[in-house]
């Protein structure tokens, strides 16, 4: 179990206070409105692996540590593009990540595996070189006993939604076959959200070939540019059928521009024809930026904006084991003259709801907090990837309350693959909120009544309100 005073301050006063509010929030139904979680592991409920391909394999911010050590992802297990054998002894992989678990001192990684094995799995031997079998053996027990398989987890976590995220082209079957299965649990259930960036993104190796599919799986045309956005209002109606309350854009920048119906027509087919350049391909999906913020208009999707990240960075990783292993970059982001553009035009319209997310935390005081403060469509994501960690979710409430307060702010969100870590991830995340709002309380800058409301607004009212899922759950 975790430290009854994990991440609070060590200031007396300050603690008790951050205890009494955190107990207000430790049993709260879980909203995860952004996440990565196959759907299928919910809908076929099968035993999950061993330690080491639930645990290492999958989980990019181990293998990129190890990487960054000299242990290639081969020899953790991470299969490779081209069939090239890769380490599938789960105990070897096991004992590789135990004899160098000293890399993660001071990590989030290390706080989210270590409060996983505890409270999830009731493991609480350290991890070490020397206790390397005695912890994966245990972990192998559990694993093995029924109340460890995915559902029987989504009910004991008390999640109330957890959305998932797939691609236009997908068919939404495991999506199906829970609905078929009336899923799940005493108030859970699970959701797709739309994510485009796969047919969007002209510099996505096939992109030609995936409209082509899209238009198959739409049933339009979508050899022209009026069919492509047909086919995917056409999959966006699929999606919200399926329980979706939410798109999701992945873009390498926030830009937006207006092509205009035949500027867009135009870079399109270039890009059918393979002669779009760089520039068509940043200049086609700002383009579909101001697309998709009409259709959320049109179709009450929240918008939600994941820009900043240099895609593929370490080419070698990517040629070798392919996308989404750990050989992505953040970088600067400007939101303020890359969402002008779109802002300008729906930025006021209440039926317009975008979340922004940011791996740029210089922007968060500097633009995003301004923009949420000033736009009553523009909501604050919560931090992100290399941000989730509990000094940057400390920092992220020092650097936007002023600005925007916290009813601008869109609640915590896990953005994992790793299922079993999210309960853990989120109470990391209440506890961090209940600190703060602690020292908020002694500073006299907010009374205690306030503060109690304040948490619980932002550990469930708050996502479950601006990512409308209070609406789906009706």
């Amino acid at each position: 179990m975790p430290h009854p005073d994990l991440l609070f301050p060590p200031d007396r006063e300050i603690r008790a206070i951050a205890r009494e509010l955190f107990a207000l929030t430790r049993d709260l139904p879980l909203i995860c409105p952004h996440g990565h979680v196959d759907p299928a592991l919910i809908a076929d409920d099968a035993p999950f692996g061993d330690p080491a391909r639930l645990f290492v394999v999958p989980d990019h911010y181990v293998t990129r540590m190890l990487l960054s050590q000299g242990i290639p992802p081969a020899e953790l297990g991470v299969p490779s593009v081209d069939g090239t054998p890769v380490q599938t002894d789960g105990r070897k992989i096991w004992h590789l990540l135990a004899a160098n678990w000293h890399l993660f001192r001071g990590t989030p990684s290390r706080l989210w595996l270590e409060e996983t094995f505890a409270d999830v799995f009731g493991v609480d031997v350290p991890l070490s070189a020397d206790t390397a079998d005695d912890v994966y053996d245990l972990l192998t027990a559990r694993l093995a006993e029924p109340e460890y398989r995915p559902r029987a987890l989504f009910t004991r976590f008390g999640i109330e939604t957890l959305a998932t995220t797939e691609s236009p082209l997908d068919d939404l079957a495991a999506h199906a076959r829970l609905a078929a299965d009336g899923w799940g649990g005493p108030g859970g259930r699970v959701i797709t959200t739309f994510r485009p960036d796969d047919v969007v993104d002209m510099d996505w190796a096939g992109w030609a070939d995936r409209v082509a599919r899209l238009g198959e799986v739409a049933g339009e045309d979508t050899a022209t540019f009026t069919g492509y956005l047909a086919a995917l209002r056409s999959r966006r109606e699929a999606f919200i059928a399926a329980g979706a309350t939410s798109s999701d854009h992945g873009h390498p920048t926030a830009a937006t521009t207006d092509l205009g119906p035949e500027g867009a027509a135009a870079v399109f087919e270039r890009g059918l024809r393979g002669t779009a350049t760089a520039a068509d391909a940043e200049s086609f999906r700002a383009h579909m930026l101001l697309e998709f913020a009409r259709m959320s208009i049109e179709d009450g999707l929240v918008m939600q904006l994941h820009p900043g990240s240099v895609r593929n960075h370490n080419t070698w990783l990517h040629d070798t084991h392919g996308r989404d292993v750990g050989g992505d970059i953040p970088r600067a982001t400007d939101y303020v003259a890359g969402l002008e553009p779109l802002l300008s035009r729906h930025g006021n319209d209440p039926r317009l709801r975008l979340v922004v997310y940011t791996l740029d935390e210089t922007t968060f005081s500097r633009e995003i907090a301004p923009l949420a403060g000033g736009y009553a469509s523009v909501y604050i994501g919560a931090p992100w990837w290399f941000l989730d960690s509990p000094d940057g979710l400390r920092r992220f409430r020092e650097a936007v309350t002023d600005t925007a307060g916290f009813y601008n702010t869109a609640g915590f969100v896990d953005d994992t693959r790793a299922f079993c870590s999210i309960p853990v991830r989120h109470a990391i995340a209440r506890r961090v909120d209940a600190a703060y709002c602690a020292r908020l309380v002694t500073e006299h800058r907010l009374d205690a009544d306030e503060a109690a409301e304040t948490v619980v607004d932002l550990a469930y009212r708050l996502p479950r309100r601006i990512f409308r899922l209070d609406r789906s759950a009706a």
